[in-house]
Protein backbone atom coordinates (compact mmCIF):
# COMPACT_ATOMS: atom_id res chain seq x y z
CA UNK A 1 0.00 0.00 0.00
CA UNK A 2 1.49 3.28 -0.82
CA UNK A 3 1.02 6.12 1.79
CA UNK A 4 -1.62 8.14 2.35
CA UNK A 5 -4.04 6.20 0.81
CA UNK A 6 -7.24 4.40 1.84
CA UNK A 7 -8.02 1.02 0.34
CA UNK A 8 -10.50 1.80 -2.53
CA UNK A 9 -10.27 5.51 -2.48
CA UNK A 10 -8.00 8.26 -3.55
CA UNK A 11 -6.94 10.69 -0.91
CA UNK A 12 -9.14 13.96 -0.30
CA UNK A 13 -7.48 17.19 -1.81
CA UNK A 14 -6.61 19.28 1.12
CA UNK A 15 -8.31 23.27 0.88
CA UNK A 16 -6.48 26.09 1.59
CA UNK A 17 -7.53 28.74 3.77
CA UNK A 18 -8.43 31.16 1.11
CA UNK A 19 -10.22 28.40 -0.90
CA UNK A 20 -12.33 28.10 2.04
CA UNK A 21 -12.90 31.66 2.75
CA UNK A 22 -14.11 32.05 -0.97
CA UNK A 23 -16.89 29.13 -0.45
CA UNK A 24 -17.90 30.61 2.73
CA UNK A 25 -18.68 34.11 0.84
CA UNK A 26 -20.14 32.28 -1.94
CA UNK A 27 -22.31 30.49 0.60
CA UNK A 28 -23.28 33.64 2.89
CA UNK A 29 -24.42 35.16 -0.51
CA UNK A 30 -26.89 32.68 -1.55
CA UNK A 31 -28.10 32.65 1.68
CA UNK A 32 -28.79 36.15 1.53
CA UNK A 33 -30.31 35.83 -1.53
CA UNK A 34 -32.84 33.52 -0.90
CA UNK A 35 -33.94 35.57 2.55
CA UNK A 36 -34.51 38.39 0.04
CA UNK A 37 -36.52 36.35 -2.44
CA UNK A 38 -38.68 34.91 0.13
CA UNK A 39 -39.14 38.06 1.90
CA UNK A 40 -40.23 39.71 -1.88
CA UNK A 41 -43.01 36.76 -2.09
CA UNK A 42 -43.80 37.58 1.38
CA UNK A 43 -44.76 41.15 0.31
CA UNK A 44 -45.87 40.76 -2.61
CA UNK A 45 -48.69 37.76 -1.06
CA UNK A 46 -49.42 40.56 1.54
CA UNK A 47 -49.96 43.49 -1.57
CA UNK A 48 -52.29 40.99 -3.31
CA UNK A 49 -54.27 40.32 -0.08
CA UNK A 50 -54.68 43.71 1.21
CA UNK A 51 -55.97 44.80 -2.67
CA UNK A 52 -58.05 41.87 -2.81
CA UNK A 53 -59.80 42.53 0.81
CA UNK A 54 -59.86 46.50 -0.63
CA UNK A 55 -62.17 44.92 -3.76
CA UNK A 56 -64.14 42.35 -1.33
CA UNK A 57 -65.05 45.24 1.33
CA UNK A 58 -65.92 48.19 -1.06
CA UNK A 59 -67.88 45.50 -3.69
CA UNK A 60 -65.50 46.20 -6.42
CA UNK A 61 -64.69 50.26 -5.88
CA UNK A 62 -60.80 50.38 -4.77
CA UNK A 63 -61.13 52.94 -1.33
CA UNK A 64 -58.75 56.27 -1.43
CA UNK A 65 -55.63 56.23 -0.04
CA UNK A 66 -55.52 56.51 3.62
CA UNK A 67 -59.20 56.30 4.32
CA UNK A 68 -60.19 53.89 7.41
CA UNK A 69 -63.95 52.52 7.74
CA UNK A 70 -65.14 53.68 11.29
CA UNK A 71 -67.90 51.79 12.67
CA UNK A 72 -70.35 53.67 14.97
CA UNK A 73 -71.96 52.63 17.86
CA UNK A 74 -75.88 52.96 17.76
CA UNK A 75 -77.33 55.87 19.40
CA UNK A 76 -80.95 55.85 20.43
CA UNK A 77 -83.30 58.18 18.43
CA UNK A 78 -86.43 57.30 20.70
CA UNK A 79 -87.13 59.03 23.66
CA UNK A 80 -86.01 57.06 27.30
CA UNK A 81 -86.77 58.31 30.25
CA UNK A 82 -85.00 57.16 33.67
CA UNK A 83 -87.56 56.94 36.02
CA UNK A 84 -84.91 56.77 38.92
CA UNK A 85 -84.07 60.25 37.76
CA UNK A 86 -85.96 63.22 39.89
CA UNK A 87 -86.69 64.80 36.25
CA UNK A 88 -87.22 62.10 34.37
CA UNK A 89 -84.25 63.17 32.06
CA UNK A 90 -81.97 60.13 31.57
CA UNK A 91 -78.15 60.20 31.89
CA UNK A 92 -77.05 56.84 30.33
CA UNK A 93 -73.78 55.19 30.10
CA UNK A 94 -71.98 54.59 26.63
CA UNK A 95 -73.22 51.02 27.29
CA UNK A 96 -76.57 51.68 27.91
CA UNK A 97 -77.20 54.10 25.04
CA UNK A 98 -75.97 51.49 22.76
CA UNK A 99 -78.17 48.51 24.16
CA UNK A 100 -80.91 50.80 23.71
CA UNK A 101 -79.83 52.28 19.99
CA UNK A 102 -79.42 48.64 18.69
CA UNK A 103 -82.43 47.00 20.19
CA UNK A 104 -83.93 50.15 18.34
CA UNK A 105 -82.57 49.35 15.27
CA UNK A 106 -83.75 45.78 15.58
CA UNK A 107 -87.31 46.43 16.49
CA UNK A 108 -87.26 48.26 13.34
CA UNK A 109 -85.97 45.47 11.35
CA UNK A 110 -88.75 43.55 12.47
CA UNK A 111 -91.35 45.91 11.49
CA UNK A 112 -92.11 47.59 14.51
CA UNK A 113 -91.63 50.90 15.82
CA UNK A 114 -90.31 52.02 18.85
CA UNK A 115 -92.09 54.65 20.69
CA UNK A 116 -90.02 54.77 23.54
CA UNK A 117 -87.49 53.24 26.44
CA UNK A 118 -88.02 53.78 30.38
CA UNK A 119 -85.39 52.51 32.54
CA UNK A 120 -87.87 51.43 35.35
CA UNK A 121 -87.21 52.54 39.19
CA UNK A 122 -84.67 50.32 41.12
CA UNK A 123 -83.25 48.14 38.10
CA UNK A 124 -79.70 49.17 36.66
CA UNK A 125 -79.74 46.31 33.37
CA UNK A 126 -83.45 46.66 32.31
CA UNK A 127 -84.92 48.41 29.53
CA UNK A 128 -89.06 48.97 28.86
CA UNK A 129 -89.60 49.26 25.15
CA UNK A 130 -92.91 50.90 24.48
CA UNK A 131 -93.90 49.52 20.66
CA UNK A 132 -96.40 51.74 18.43
CA UNK A 133 -99.25 49.37 17.90
CA UNK A 134 -98.38 47.11 21.07
CA UNK A 135 -101.16 47.76 23.83
CA UNK A 136 -98.25 46.66 26.22
CA UNK A 137 -94.34 47.14 26.71
CA UNK A 138 -91.41 44.85 26.65
CA UNK A 139 -89.00 44.00 29.29
CA UNK A 140 -85.33 43.38 27.93
CA UNK A 141 -81.94 43.61 29.99
CA UNK A 142 -78.68 44.57 28.95
CA UNK A 143 -76.99 41.14 29.19
CA UNK A 144 -78.80 39.66 26.54
CA UNK A 145 -77.89 40.08 22.60
CA UNK A 146 -80.44 42.31 21.12
CA UNK A 147 -81.12 40.39 18.13
CA UNK A 148 -82.14 37.56 20.02
CA UNK A 149 -84.16 39.65 22.11
CA UNK A 150 -85.96 41.46 19.76
CA UNK A 151 -86.71 38.07 17.74
CA UNK A 152 -88.32 36.80 21.19
CA UNK A 153 -90.20 39.80 21.79
CA UNK A 154 -91.72 39.53 18.17
CA UNK A 155 -92.13 35.28 18.74
CA UNK A 156 -94.06 36.57 21.55
CA UNK A 157 -96.38 39.16 20.33
CA UNK A 158 -97.18 36.81 17.51
CA UNK A 159 -98.18 33.89 19.48
CA UNK A 160 -100.42 36.58 21.46
CA UNK A 161 -102.03 37.74 18.20
CA UNK A 162 -102.30 33.51 17.56
CA UNK A 163 -104.72 33.01 20.49
CA UNK A 164 -106.23 36.39 20.14
CA UNK A 165 -104.67 38.22 23.25
CA UNK A 166 -104.38 41.40 22.09
CA UNK A 167 -104.71 43.56 25.46
CA UNK A 168 -101.86 42.73 27.87
CA UNK A 169 -99.65 44.90 30.38
CA UNK A 170 -95.93 43.43 28.99
CA UNK A 171 -94.14 40.61 27.73
CA UNK A 172 -90.66 39.85 29.78
CA UNK A 173 -88.20 38.45 27.44
CA UNK A 174 -85.39 38.97 30.03
CA UNK A 175 -84.55 35.09 30.51
CA UNK A 176 -82.87 33.05 27.59
CA UNK A 177 -85.04 30.56 26.15
CA UNK A 178 -88.26 32.31 28.13
CA UNK A 179 -91.07 34.32 27.49
CA UNK A 180 -93.71 35.48 29.93
CA UNK A 181 -96.65 37.71 29.58
CA UNK A 182 -98.95 39.61 32.05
Amino acid sequence: MKSGRVIGARREKLETASERASIHKKLRRQQISRIILTSSIFIAVAVLLVLLGRLLVTDGELLPAGSVSVVVPYSPTIEVIDEDAGNGAAHLSSRMKEYIGQAEADFRDLGYTPVKAVLPVGSIREVDFYLDGVSGYVKTIIDRDTGVTTEDADRMIRYLSSINVSDFEYIDVRIDGKAYWK
